[in-house]
């Protein structure tokens, strides 16, 4: 499994977080993680292509 750590701002409490993401599928992969800072639900959605990340959105999902 590859994975690859991907950094970004929370969209509730605007702190920068991180998120370690599987890369060794293709498509799109969509799923709800809790803010490591004020463990608010965050919708990550990203996609994959040859291993490397094409595309990363992340949205609040509560």
């Amino acid at each position: 499994m590859e994975e690859i750590e991907k950094f970004f701002k929370c969209p509730y409490c605007h702190q920068k977080i991180s998120m370690v993401l599987d890369v060794s599928v293709d498509g799109t992969q969509v799923y709800i993680e809790d803010c490591e800072v004020c463990c608010r639900p965050i919708q990550l959605t990203y996609s994959v292509n040859e291993g490397q990340m094409t595309n990363f959105s992340r949205e609040g999902a509560g």
